[in-house]
């Protein structure tokens, strides 16, 4: 149970990452006996250093120094592969292996207790440094998420990866998948997501090692890499500090977060001028992942403030490519994993889709083919606000909010504009199997939104943010029904079709100019479209609203306008308590069930 109560509606930028050195490491593999040889087997696993040495920077003005020592877990035979689920918010996370059995992919259950929640592996790295006097000066574990910054390690390898940029860290996910692709390596760094250490400028051994739990679980050998590392002391004033994070942002990503959904196809998303500067300048915590050569994952934070992505790997770990480039037997083989013709197992990258040139002709239909379900996630991230210099004397209630696409099709809605006016008129598309368009359906409108936070067209009608008294009557209702649709968040990427590589994760790919002449948006099966508690619209006024007991309904699809596979699973309820008094309200937000975030 969580009360809270702040000011101001803005959530922490936490630290940004810089660029890996080009690695230069051998790495050894365990061989298997004889006995696991006819078992089922699954990948080959070794941590392994990019360097033998790196060098840190400590910002004076930050809480201390982040650990990307260039650390990295390899995975050869066969792909690494996770899936992560729970039936409902009752039920506890539990995660299975794919491992394999004369060519033939098999679920393994791991242990209850091998996580706790969707964001990765807990306490997988070990880490220690010591001083030049060998005084150990930081003991450490992290979680390690397999979907890190990832990349090849060997000319053979795959030259995509099918698994999903990040970990979903949205308390109400459902299903993930997480995966070092055979021939890869995945950062063990967590970037943003990890906690800064107190280290003064000067020279450290870091000793990494994987924890013995995983070791036993997944057959690690017990060889921690070691690192020297060099911090050096900097300070924003220098002039080098702020100006060198805003080119590594690639944009800044102010706004609303434009790289915050959790792709990764090319740099990181920039954002368009008009999106940039609704949070000031931007310091070297913030900033961005920068354009690397490998995969680049950002984080899922929907429409608001970006979290930094850990940095890609080098195209090659050079050394290891070279010991490995003639070894191309079964081994390097292994079993096929990608899709066939006309099969989507959620490892195809999903092509981009835009707007048609001019409306639909035609007579318009809803055929009988496979429509999207929409669904509602909980309310999280509620808060207390008060109307700051804006609305002095106000009380509102905040939120963030999630719909999210459960299929087995994509929402697809095209806005198209009439010389002179100010909306748009919407459809919506439906597709074969095939993927081929056989029907449309007028659905509403689209708008332009222009307010900080937003500068974007919004589809009208696509959710609903009603406050319902403890009897279930609708107590106030949020002004906001329109929405600019993106793929922020991996809510449940085992159900069927879920595309892991969604293509609009942020707003620099969807929801258009104020000069666009026709708009595309599109809602990926597996993901949602988060709309974070500090944006305009995302709030009650909860003023004259009596102290008591409470819901906050997210509805998708309220005018039921748009076609579904089923509209009775459209509404989430969370309950909240108000207390205290005009200018110092409260909340307390008892665990949904077996979550217990606010």
């Amino acid at each position: 149970m969580t009360t809270t109560r702040t000011n101001r509606l803005r959530r922490p930028l936490l630290a940004g990452t810089t660029a890996v050195a080009a690695m230069a490491v051998t790495a050894g593999f365990m061989a298997a006996s004889p006995e696991q040889a006819t078992a089922a087997t699954g990948p080959k696993l070794s941590l392994v250093a990019a360097t033998g040495s790196v060098t840190l920077t400590s910002w004076k003005e930050e809480p201390g120094v982040y650990l990307d020592l260039g650390t990295y877990l390899t995975a050869e035979g066969t792909p690494l592969e996770l899936k992560v689920t729970r039936k409902s918010y009752k039920d506890p996370v539990v995660v299975t292996q794919t491992v394999y059995e004369g060519g033939k992919a098999k679920a393994k259950t791991l242990p209850q207790d091998t996580v706790k929640d969707f964001s990765g592996l807990p306490g997988f790295a070990e880490i220690t440094l010591t001083d030049k006097a060998g005084k150990k000066v930081v003991s450490r574990t992290e979680s390690f998420c397999p979907n890190n910054a990832s990349g090849r390690i060997r000319p053979d390898a795959p030259a995509t990866s099918k698994y999903p940029e990040s970990c979903p860290t949205n308390p109400f996910t459902l299903g993930s998948v997480w995966g070092v692709e055979k021939g890869w390596a995945a950062n063990t760094y967590g970037g943003s997501y990890t906690q800064p250490v107190k280290l003064a400028a000067g020279t450290y051994t870091a000793r990494v090692g994987v924890a013995k739990k995983y070791r036993d679980l997944f057959g690690i050998a017990d060889k921690p890499a070691t690192v020297k590392v060099t911090v050096q002391e900097r300070s924003w004033e220098e002039g080098n500090g702020v100006s060198a994070a805003r080119s590594a942002a690639a944009g800044e990503h102010a706004g609303h977060g434009t790289a915050g959904g959790h792709a990764g196809h090319g740099a990181a998303h920039q954002a368009p001028a008009g999106h940039a500067g609704h949070h000031g300048p931007v310091k070297p915590s913030q900033a961005g992942a920068p354009e690397t050569s490998g995969a680049t994952p950002s984080y899922n934070v929907g429409h608001g403030p970006l979290k930094a992505a850990p940095p890609a790997l080098p195209w090659a770990l050079k050394k290891q490519q070279a010991a490995l480039a003639g070894a191309q037997g079964a081994d390097a083989a292994g079993p096929r994993t990608g899709d066939a013709t006309g099969q989507t197992d959620g490892s195809r990258k999903a092509p981009a889709l835009v707007p048609a040139a001019k409306r639909p002709t035609g007579k318009a239909s809803v055929p009988d083919v496979p429509k999207p379900d929409l669904r509602s996630l909980p309310a999280y991230g509620i808060t207390i606000s008060d109307g700051t210099e804006n609305v002095p004397g106000k009380d509102y209630l905040a939120f963030s909010a999630n719909v999210w696409n459960a299929g087995p099709a994509q929402l697809v809605v095209d806005g198209f504009r009439s010389p002179g006016k100010a909306k748009m008129d919407a459809y919506q598309y439906f597709y074969d199997a095939r993927g081929k368009q056989v029907g449309y359906t007028p659905t509403g409108t689209m708008e332009w939104d222009p307010r900080p936070g937003h500068v974007h067209w919004h589809f009208t009608d696509f959710a609903s943010y009603r406050l319902l008294k403890a009897d279930k009557k609708e107590a106030v209702r949020s002004g906001k029904e329109a929405f600019c649709l993106a793929n922020t968040d991996a809510v449940d990427y085992t159900v069927k079709n879920a595309n892991w590589h969604p293509f609009n994760t942020d707003l620099a790919t969807a929801c258009g100019q104020e000069n666009s002449i026709s708009v595309r948006e599109v809602l990926d099966v597996g993901s949602g479209d988060t709309y974070t508690q500090d944006l305009p619209g995302q709030s009650f006024d909860i003023t004259d609203v009596p102290n008591g007991t409470y819901y906050i309904q997210v509805l998708a699809n309220p005018a039921k306008r748009l076609k579904e596979t089923n509209l009775d699973n459209n509404s989430a309820l969370r309950k909240v308590v108000l207390s205290g008094k005009p200018g110092k309200r409260t909340v307390t937000v008892p665990a949904h069930d077996l979550v217990n975030a606010n």
